[in-house]
C-alpha cells in the first residue's frame, strides 16, 4: 500500500496589528500634538521630543549635558524640592532634558502632572548653585571612568568613527567643561528648546478634548522660535581595514569593535532587509557572532551587531569583550562572520526562525505607551507612511535570503571596516601583528600616538625577590608586618546604585572570612579555618576541595608577600604600564601582581579562574595608602570583573576585632 504524502500546510497571512492613531492638532508657536486615547489601564504617559538638528558644541561640549541637567531642578512657581515631593506624593515619573521632557502616572492625577511636566520645561530657573552642583558632578563622573575599559572604548570608537568635529564624534572633557558657564546654559536653552521641531505625545486614559484645552492652556506661552539648522559633514569610512590600537595597561578583557558608517534610512527600501542580516549576523542570541564567540569558544559572555536607521548618518558596528589571550583570534572570526553574510546565502530554515523571533518581540512591545509614542513620533520625524507600524510584520516576513545577501554587501563593509580594540597592548598584541592587518595606534582620547613600546628593560639586579622584599620594607617593614596576628579591614561602595559592604578578617595562622553584604543582606562569604574551606552564594554553601582549596588556604593571611618572598617559582616578568606608572610585574601561577618601579607599593593584582565554564582574569586596583600603627595600607581598591567595584576602606584594625567564631 503506498503511503499517503500530507502536504505542508501553507504559511497563513501575517498577522495584522492595531496601533492607536493619533488625533492631532497643532499650537501657533509650532507645538504639534498627538493624542492616542487607551482606557485600557487608568494610566497616562506625556512625552515632549524637540527634533532638532544635531549640533557640535566644540569647546564648550558639555553645555547641553548641564541644560539637561539643570532643567527642572526648580521653576517660577515651585521650588526644587516642593516639586519633587510633590511628584513623589503623586507616584509620577517627570524628567527633563535638553531635548524634551517625559511624565507618566495615574490618569487620576494627570492634569496636575501634566502642569508639573509644562512648568518645568518652560519655567525652569537656572541658578549658579546648580550649575556648579552639577558640573563638579560630571567632572567626578568623568575622572571614575577614564580607568574604565569600556568607557574608553565607547568614547574612541565614537571619535576614530565620526570625528571629534561631529556631534555623534565629540565627547566631553573636564577641559570643555570647565569652559561652560552658566550664560552658556541659560543661552542653548533658549535658542534650542524651542517650540518649532517639538512634539507632543499624549498617550493613555484621557479625552481628547479635556486634554487638548489643557495643553492650549499650558504650552501656548511658549514663544515661537526655531532652532539653527546647522549643516554637517558627513564622516567617512577608513579606505581599507585596519586595526586602531588603544593601550589600556589595567585591561582584563580586550573590548572589541568593528564599525563602518552607515547611511540606512528608515525610509529606505533597504530597511527591513538591513534589519533581518543584523539580526541574523549579531541582533539575535542564536546569531552568527554569538553562536561562534560565545557558544562555540567560549571567549565571551556575549557577541552583537547593531546598525542605525536615522535621517541623520549613523554607523554599523559589531561589538565583544574578550580575554586578552584570544584578542587576535576574535578579530579573525569578526572578520569571518562578517564575511559569510555577505558571501553565504542564509537557509529558508534559519531565516525563517530569525524573523519569527523578531516578530515575537516586535508584537510584545506595541501594548508599551512609551512604544506607541515612539512610534507616532517617527512617523512624523522621519517621514514613514502612516501605514508604517502596521505593515511592519509583513515587511520583516518579506525579506528573502536574497536581499539580506544584498543588504549585507551594501552596509556591512568587510573591505573597509575599522576595527578599534581596547585592550593591554603588552598582552594582546604581539598575537594582533601576526595578522598582517595594518596597526594604527592612537591614545584614550582618539589621538594618533606612535607604536607602543611593549618591553622595557628590568634593571640590573632587580628580581622577583627584591621587589617584594622592597614591597615589604615601604609598607612597615617584615618585622612590624610579622607581628600582626589578625588583620581586619571594612570597606563600602556601591555596584549599579546599591550599597555594598566588604569585611575581610584573616589571622596569622590561616584562617580567614570575607564577606560581601548588599544593603545588609549577605550576598557572598568565603570562610577558611583549621578544618577547610567553603564559600556561600545567595544562601547556597559549597565545601571546596582540590586546587580551589589550596588556593584558598593560601589567602588565608594577613600579608601575601611575607609568603611569596620565600617561595619557589615566583618569577619577574617585565615592566608595564599600570595606570599610567612603569610597575614590575610578578608571576605567581595564575596570579600576576604588579607594585610600582618608584614607590615599591602594590598597585594592582590580577587572578586567572574559571567561572560559569569560562576563563575569565580579575583584576583589582590599590592606591591611597595611609599608615595605620605604622603600617602602610591601601584605602581605595577598585575591583574589575567586566564592570568596574570601586571600594572605599573604612576601618582598619591590627590584632583586635576578630574571634574564633568568626571563622565557623
Amino acid at each position: 500500500m503506498q503511503a499517503q504524502i500530507i502536504p505542508q500546510p501553507k504559511p497563513g497571512a501575517s498577522p495584522s496589528i492595531k496601533i492607536g492613531k493619533p488625533q492631532t492638532f497643532v499650537l501657533q508657536n509650532g507645538l504639534k500634538v498627538m493624542v492616542v486615547e487607551n482606557h485600557k489601564l487608568p494610566r497616562v504617559s506625556f512625552s515632549l521630543s524637540i527634533d532638532n538638528t544635531p549640533y557640535a558644541e566644540g569647546s564648550k561640549k558639555g553645555v547641553s549635558d548641564l541644560t539637561s541637567a539643570l532643567i527642572g531642578n526648580g521653576t517660577t512657581k515651585i521650588t526644587k524640592d516642593a516639586f519633587n515631593e510633590e511628584v513623589d506624593f503623586l507616584g509620577a515619573d517627570i524628567s527633563f532634558e535638553n531635548s524634551g521632557a517625559y511624565a507618566s502616572g495615574l490618569s487620576k492625577y494627570a492634569n496636575r502632572i501634566l502642569e508639573l511636566m509644562a512648568d518645568g520645561a518652560l519655567n525652569s530657573v537656572f541658578t549658579q548653585a546648580e550649575f556648579d552642583k552639577n558640573k563638579a558632578k560630571l567632572i567626578e563622573g568623568l575622572k571614575s571612568e577614564e580607568k574604565s575599559v569600556p568607557s574608553v572604548a565607547r568614547r574612541v570608537q565614537n571619535v576614530l568613527t565620526y570625528g571629534k568635529n561631529h556631534p555623534s564624534g565629540e565627547f566631553l572633557s573636564e577641559a570643555t567643561l570647565n569652559n561652560v558657564t552658566l550664560e552658556d546654559v541659560k543661552s542653548n536653552y533658549n535658542t534650542y528648546f524651542v517650540p518649532e521641531n517639538a512634539y507632543l505625545v499624549i498617550i493613555g486614559d484621557v479625552k481628547f478634548d479635556v486634554v487638548k484645552k489643557q495643553v492650549e492652556t499650558l504650552f501656548s506661552p511658549w514663544l515661537k522660535a526655531t532652532a539653527p539648522n546647522l549643516s554637517i559633514s558627513d564622516p567617512r569610512d577608513v579606505q581599507y581595514t585596519q586595526i586602531n590600537f588603544v593601550d589600556m595597561p589595567n585591561a582584563v578583557q580586550s573590548e572589541i569593535a568593528v564599525m563602518n558608517i552607515s547611511n540606512l534610512k528608515m525610509t529606505d527600501k533597504d530597511y527591513f532587509a538591513a534589519i533581518v542580516a543584523n539580526q541574523l549576523l549579531g541582533g539575535d542570541f542564536n546569531s552568527y557572532l554569538n553562536m561562534n564567540l560565545r557558544e562555540k569558544h567560549a571567549w565571551t559572555y556575549g557577541a552583537q551587531s547593531s546598525i542605525g536607521g536615522s535621517k541623520y548618518v549613523s554607523s554599523f558596528g559589531a561589538f565583544s569583550q574578550v580575554r586578552n589571550a584570544v584578542t587576535d583570534s576574535a578579530v579573525v572570526e569578526f572578520m569571518k562572520e562578517i564575511k559569510r553574510i555577505r558571501t553565504e546565502k542564509v537557509s529558508e530554515e534559519v531565516l525563517k526562525n530569525v524573523k519569527a523571533g523578531y516578530v515575537g518581540r516586535f508584537v510584545m512591545q506595541i501594548e508599551k505607551p512609551q512604544t506607541v509614542a515612539g512610534y507616532a513620533l517617527r512617523i512624523k520625524t522621519q517621514g514613514l507612511p502612516e501605514d508604517f507600524y502596521e505593515n511592519y510584520i509583513k515587511s520583516i516576513n518579506d525579506v528573502t535570503a536574497d536581499d539580506v545577501l544584498r543588504v549585507a554587501n551594501t552596509y556591512f563593509q568587510a573591505d573597509k571596516a575599522r576595527i578599534v580594540i581596547v585592550g593591554k597592548g603588552s598582552e594582546v598584541l604581539p598575537a594582533l601583528e601576526k595578522l598582517k592587518i595594518p596597526i594604527f595606534y592612537f591614545d584614550k582620547y582618539g589621538n594618533p600616538t606612535e607604536k607602543l613600546s611593549v618591553k622595557k628593560v628590568i634593571p640590573v639586579g632587580v628580581t622577583a625577590k627584591t621587589v617584594i622584599d622592597n614591597y615589604i620594607k615601604t609598607v612597615g617593614g617584615a618585622k612590624a608586618l610579622n607581628e600582626v596576628k589578625s588583620l581586619v579591614t571594612i570597606s563600602s561602595g556601591t555596584i549599579q546604585g546599591t550599597p555594598l559592604e566588604l569585611t575581610s578578617k584573616t589571622t596569622s595562622n590561616n584562617k580567614m572570612l570575607k564577606e560581601i553584604k548588599a544593603m545588609g543582606i549577605s550576598m557572598m562569604k568565603q570562610v577558611v579555618n583549621e578544618k577547610g574551606a567553603y564559600m556561600v552564594q545567595q544562601g547556597q554553601r559549597k565545601d571546596l576541595s582540590g586546587d580551589d582549596l589550596a588556593e584558598m588556604k593560601a589567602s588565608a593571611n594577613p600579608f601575601d608577600e611575607l609568603l611569596l618572598s620565600k617561595k619557589a617559582g615566583v618569577t619577574l616578568d617585565g615592566i608595564e604600564d599600570m595606570n599610567g606608572s612603569d610597575a614590575y610585574v610578578i608571576k605567581d601561577g595564575k596570579s600576576t601582581l604588579y607594585y610600582d618601579v618608584k614607590s615599591g607599593l602594590k598597585v594592582a593584582e590580577s587572578k586567572t579562574m574559571e567561572q560559569g565554564g569560562q576563563t575569565i582574569t580579575q583584576t583589582t586596583s590599590y592606591s591611597d595608602y595611609k599608615d595605620v600603627k605604622g603600617i602602610k595600607f591601601p584605602y581605595k581598591t577598585v575591583l574589575n570583573i567586566g564592570m568596574e567595584i570601586e571600594l572605599t576602606t573604612t576601618d582598619v584594625k591590627i590584632n583586635e576585632g576578630v574571634t574564633d567564631a568568626d571563622f565557623l
